[in-house]
């Protein structure tokens, strides 16, 4: 450990709360618990009270307890705090209960200081009707500074804001132009050690009226009860470290206040008030400081607690989103993964990232700005290598602990990694760049040392600018924590969805035999039935030619329902049993198909005048008698449409891509409303009535579902009277794709 460091580590070690003295401005007293006799006393505590000086012993002042601590039994929050007189003198009492006794802390309190009372409750409520509605932290912070220096005189106010390193930055300031202005400047964690901010966090109010003043020791130095140093943590009087006071001599500042700004028990910054002259401030005036930092710190908390809120909701509306599109991408693990990847914004703006990735086993999906799949692996494997693996991680500063990242920080300086296995170096991942820039301080942030090593605080706070490299825009608590939610509903969606594959497995071999028994039923028992309807019927109509015309029509009308019927139970064995096929895959003329599928409509078109367009049709990889059945019903659809058409148009096409064949099917019939298009695959879902245009129902369900079993694709757009495309691709196979 160099000089400086060891000289700041001391610093933070510094004991500051058992100083073993007070600032001069007040006295002290250490009372049994009894209450009945002082333990220990501050050097002026005898002339405070009126007693002859230098007393002999602490015995000499019991004399004055009763007075001063007649009201601390009805303290019931253990702190008392009032206006107390002594003889002819007004004193201003603080007492606490520590350990070691009650410290009764004494300040002269002049009557004028009484009077002022009165008119600092309409100074708090002009303060409170300024603020009244305002989000705008700065705005806050200016109301504040104001205040609180038109309240105590001092010649700087600063509102002093905390970071997640406990820098601090003035991000609002009041003054007269005695003393330099930090607006905006940021100072180092350094200058306020955390044994100081934790004294901050505890003891809201610290007063130094005078930087040069002489310590006044606390007699005896240990405490009668326990023999330890006295702990004056609690003590507004505590003496202050002399690194400070040299630092508050190097600013150029006499005085100083400081009011913490404390939110949900966790300091987040300071009022901070500066002098150039020496400055005591009145308890009545130090209490109405107190009240208005209260008040700030309310105002800031519940803006905080609201944005924090508005941005949970809105991530976990994304989170809820994402797995849902992910619920519907089936309950293969990777097609779950994968579907990430086809929500790139809602993915993206969980965190605010501007790059993501998905990696499972060789597989690696990644939108936005994000590293090479072989950066992503050797990141993957590094994480997984770590001790806390299975937590999630998240840094803004990644090359500072995986050196590698160095070459893809203009990408991935900032990353959160989610794990989604604890066997694999399975992750979900997200990427923020390096952010290049430059931070102003108030000074240069290292603290100097002298020729023995001990601190000596910086003397110069004049802005000094910095380039700050290597980081990125911080993660904030939200978006972490957003991750991992997401990732842990990502998980139990996996899981859960491998349940259900095990359960649903052991279900469809019980559905297959059923549908096995079903289909048969259908073939024979249903099928059979129809023929004898048909049958009987056209016999009835053979046997009696008489029959008068209106017997005649019902006779037709049963005919033609139980033909219908037939066919429909066709349509709908053909469907169930589509699924269980087995494929026959090979290459496909799909020209030679079409015009065999043409040729076989043209008794069906009658009279009817019908143009064909057909280009050309590359061939395909599939079952060449499925993909017949799927041509023939688009087919059968185009000329079925058309029928009001003078001339029906139909347009066959196909197009070669460079891992699908797409082919399309168009006519200028009937149309159909875009807003009904999920409509048009569905079993039994019809767009026009049947009175209009005759079929099942089940044609589009049964193209559709072709295709799928090819693992293509089939699409539809259309307009009512304008005409109706359908469009559908098959993959090709690896092995065909290089061919053209």
């Amino acid at each position: 450990m160099n000089a400086g460091a060891a000289a700041a580590d001391a610093c933070a070690r510094e004991p500051i709360h058992i100083p073993g003295s007070i600032q001069p401005h007040g006295a002290l007293l250490v009372v049994a618990p009894d209450g009945r006799r002082v333990l220990q006393a501050s050097g002026n505590a005898a002339a405070l009270l009126g007693l002859p000086e230098a007393p002999t012993s602490t015995a000499q002042i019991d004399g004055a307890l009763p007075a001063l601590l007649q009201s601390w039994a009805e303290a019931s929050d253990g702190v008392l705090q009032q206006a107390q007189a002594c003889g002819a003198r007004l004193l201003q009492m603080t007492v606490h209960a520590t350990p070691q006794g009650l410290i009764v802390e004494l300040e002269p309190l002049d009557a004028t200081e009484l009077q002022t009372l009165d008119s600092l409750y309409p100074r708090l409520r002009s303060f409170l009707d300024d603020v009244e509605g305002e989000d705008d932290m700065a705005v806050l912070g200016e109301h504040a500074a104001r205040e609180v220096r038109q309240l105590t005189g001092f010649d700087r106010v600063m509102v002093y804001r905390f970071d997640e390193e406990w820098h601090g930055t003035v991000i609002a300031e009041d003054g007269n132009g005695r003393l330099p202005s930090y607006l905006d400047l940021r100072f180092p964690a350094s200058d306020i050690p955390a044994q100081a901010r934790e004294l901050y966090r505890r003891h809201r109010l610290r007063l130094i009226p005078d930087a040069m003043y002489t310590p006044v020791p606390v007699l005896p130095a240990a405490s009668p009860l326990d023999g330890q140093p006295l702990d004056l943590s609690g003590a507004a009087l505590r003496s202050v470290s002399p690194v400070h006071l040299q630092y508050m001599m190097n600013m150029g500042t006499a005085a100083s206040m400081s009011v913490s700004i404390v939110i949900d028990g966790q300091l987040w910054g300071l009022i901070a008030c500066h002098h150039a002259q020496p400055l005591r401030v009145g308890a009545p005036t130090r209490a109405a400081c107190d009240f208005l930092g209260q008040i700030l710190a309310l105002k800031i908390g519940a803006r905080e607690r609201g944005q924090e809120a508005a941005l949970r909701w809105a991530a976990k509306e994304l989170e809820h989103d994402l797995v849902a599109r992910m619920a519907e991408a089936g309950d293969a693990p990777d097609a779950v993964t994968g579907r990430l990847a086809k929500s790139p914004e809602a993915w993206l703006r969980l965190t605010r990232a501007s790059g993501a990735a998905v990696l499972r086993g060789d597989t690696v999906h990644s939108v936005g700005q994000a590293p090479s799949p072989a950066q992503l692996k050797a990141l993957a494997t590094w994480l997984h290598q770590r001790q806390d693996r299975g937590e999630l991680f998240a840094t803004h500063a990644l090359p500072a602990v995986y050196p590698p990242a160095a070459e893809f920080a203009d990408t991935a300086c900032g990353l959160i990694a989610a794990p989604i296995s604890v066997i694999h170096p399975h992750y979900v991942m997200w990427f923020r760049p390096e952010r290049i820039h430059t931070v102003t301080w108030g000074g240069r942030p290292e603290k100097a040392t002298t020729a023995d090593g001990s601190l000596t605080p910086r003397a110069s706070f004049a802005a000094w600018t910095q380039e700050v490299r290597g980081t990125a825009q911080r993660w904030t608590p939200v978006e972490v924590d957003a991750a991992r939610s997401f990732c842990q509903a990502m998980v139990t969606l996996v899981l859960k969805q491998a349940e259900q594959r095990a359960a649903l497995t052991d279900r469809l071999e019980t559905s297959n035999r059923e549908l096995e028994a079903f289909s048969y039923s259908v073939s024979h028992d249903l099928r059979a039935p129809f023929r004898h309807i048909v049958g009987f019927a056209q016999l009835l109509g053979e046997s009696e030619p008489q029959l008068a015309s209106r017997s005649r029509h019902y006779l037709d009308t049963i005919i033609e329902s139980a033909l219908s019927a037939g066919r429909l139970v066709d349509d709908l064995l053909n469907f169930s049993q589509l699924g269980r096929a087995s494929l026959e895959m090979a290459p496909v003329d799909m020209a030679k198909l079409v015009e065999e599928v043409r040729r076989s409509m043209r008794i069906d078109q009658g009279t009817r005048q019908v143009t064909w367009e057909i280009g050309p049709l590359p061939p395909a990889w599939g079952d060449a008698s499925l993909l017949r059945q799927a041509w023939a019903n688009l087919v059968d659809n185009a000329i079925k449409y058309t029928r009001r058409k003078p001339v029906a148009v139909i347009r066959i096409s196909g197009e070669q891509r460079a891992h699908e064949t797409v082919y399309t099917v168009s006519d200028n019939g009937v149309g159909f409303d875009m807003a009904y298009q999920g409509k048009l695959f569905g079993v039994f879902q019809r767009l026009h009535r049947v009175e209009d245009f005759e079929g099942s129902g089940i044609g589009l369900a049964l193209t559709r579902r072709i295709i799928d079993r090819h693992g293509g694709w089939i699409a539809a757009e259309g307009a009512p009277d304008e005409g109706a495309t359908f469009r559908f691709g098959v993959p090709r196979p690896a092995q065909k794709q290089g061919e053209s």
